[in-house]
């Protein structure tokens, strides 16, 4: 009986494991692969160790299955964090503030898709798609706001 309870156990963290999404956070990257995969850069501003709104998107919305599987579909993911208790490298910490800046971001989260410029620098050309924030009711309500700018 405790070799089943191990062998679930050991199961489910692999199935947990494997419908985890790959965030990126450098926007070089990510804007390479938009490219390649043709596919838009979903960019999620956070503040991940203090903003409730934040913790809460995360739970509700990007750590569901049904996210992972959209997300893998349909767009390269960003993470654009803006921490108070983690402490980045000064490179992404320039990298972010610019992506602030460049899409006008006042508060968390603010999630924009958007498809990056096509020529030698990614960062000009940057096509807007569409924004969104927190909404209440789930991956199914908050990925109906965004299935529309696809």
């Amino acid at each position: 009986m405790k070799k089943i309870i191990i062998a679930f156990v050991l199961l489910l963290s692999i199935t947990t494991f494997a419908q985890e999404t790959e965030w990126l956070t450098d926007y070089n990257k990510a804007a390479k692969l938009s490219i390649k995969k043709n596919k838009p850069i979903l960019a999620n501003f956070t503040g991940s160790d203090w903003c409730g709104w934040c913790k809460v998107l995360k739970k509700e919305v990007f750590n569901t299955p049904e996210f992972a599987k959209w997300a893998k579909k349909n767009v390269i993911l960003l993470e654009v964090d803006f921490p108070r208790k983690t402490k980045l490298s000064p490179e992404l910490q320039k990298q972010n503030y610019a992506l602030q800046r460049a899409f006008g971001v006042r508060g968390y989260p603010t999630i924009w898709l958007f498809e990056p410029g096509k020529g030698d620098n990614p960062k000009q050309d940057i096509k807007p798609l569409g924004k969104t924030g927190y909404i209440r009711g789930g991956f199914q309500k908050w990925v109906a706001t965004l299935n529309k700018y696809l």
